[in-house]
């Protein structure tokens, strides 16, 4: 019986967020269980606002320990199992030296083969399933049914440890109107809707309707400049005023969330918000691999071929799905 278990996932936000349910199916599954999760310092606040997740790891400080206080520290959680969900060479050697008794992780990773004793056969990158799928199935030797269907993951989150909202913010939020976040950047992770688009969608959207705010790192709002000055009397710029925790908490006082493939995104997912991605058609970036997960999450993508943008920043199809769809799908989803 496995009574404790650590999931490591130690890459990007969404990724982090879409493996979460991973941990509201074992608690389910196995009562009692105490879950560890091992990630990275900046996607610390969404694993704290997870019922599910007993205790955080900090992978980015215990990675600079030595290799036997590694070992030390991994011993001292006296685990039973361990989920490579995000494979990683130097964790994986790390907990097959602590003598973890289970070890899982996918077989397409040449060292797991050396420090893993449980071995999942999982290509990702031409998969059909969306990465939640994907991230349970590595699951079913623990108990978990690897058919489970999206309406049945969006329950399973967990986003409920939410800190309160900053005052300052919570009065920003207007009760007679939805309150609507544009998230207009990706630092890079998604193809982009561009700002044309969000300026036309901001420019059509009734304002007796709805409050419009703009949220981004500093860096983001730098780039948003145009934006902001073009429609300045008709958004809330919140660009590089929030923390990932202050950010999570706003969302969660929100109606809904608009934006490519990010974090946020999933977020609001999470969170059951209004919240739709759009997305470029590519393969392995596609919706139907990445596409938020939630009670009222949808998305917006051309139902075509996408291979001519693959190596650009800029991707034509994504461009091409049009405000007024975006609009329609929006008072669809809202009212």
């Amino acid at each position: 019986m496995i009574k404790k278990l650590i999931i490591s996932r130690i890459d990007s936000l969404g990724d982090v967020i879409l493996t979460l349910p991973t941990a509201g199916l074992m608690k389910k599954l196995i009562p009692g269980i105490k879950i560890y999760f091992l990630g990275r310092s900046y996607t610390e606040p969404i694993i704290q606002s997870c019922e599910y997740i007993d205790e955080f790891i900090n992978w980015d400080e215990i990675s600079g320990y030595p290799e036997y206080q590694k070992v030390i520290f991994f011993k001292s959680l006296n685990c039973d199992a361990i989920i490579h969900v995000f494979p990683d060479i130097q964790i994986a050697k790390t907990a097959f030296k602590s003598k973890i008794p289970v070890k899982l992780g996918t077989s397409h990773r040449y060292y797991n083969w050396l420090y893993c004793n449980k071995l999942v056969s999982l290509g990702r990158k031409n998969s059909d399933l969306h990465e939640t799928q994907l991230n349970i199935k590595l699951f079913k030797s623990l108990g978990a049914v690897d058919n489970i269907n999206l309406n049945e993951i969006s329950s399973l989150y967990g986003l409920t440890n939410i800190e309160p909202l900053d005052k300052q913010l919570h009065d920003l939020i207007d009760n007679k109107r939805f309150n609507l976040i544009l998230h207009p950047k990706s630092k890079g992770s998604a193809r982009e809707w561009g700002l044309e688009n969000f300026g036309t969608l901001i420019s059509l959207l009734p304002k007796e309707k709805y409050k419009i705010f703009i949220t981004g790192t500093n860096e983001d709002g730098k780039l948003l400049l145009p934006l902001f000055k073009k429609h300045k009397n008709e958004i809330t710029d919140l660009t590089g005023q929030m923390t990932l925790t202050g950010l999570i908490s706003f969302i969660a006082a929100a109606d809904g969330l608009i934006a490519a493939s990010t974090g946020p995104l999933h977020i609001a997912a999470a969170l059951q918000k209004v919240a739709i991605g759009l997305y470029s058609p590519m393969r392995p970036i596609h919706p139907g691999r990445w596409a938020p997960v939630g009670k009222k999450a949808s998305y917006l993508s051309l139902e075509k071929n996408c291979s001519k943008c693959r190596k650009t920043a800029i991707c034509e199809c994504i461009l091409k799905i049009t405000p007024a769809d975006v609009i329609q799908r929006l008072e669809n989803s809202a009212y």
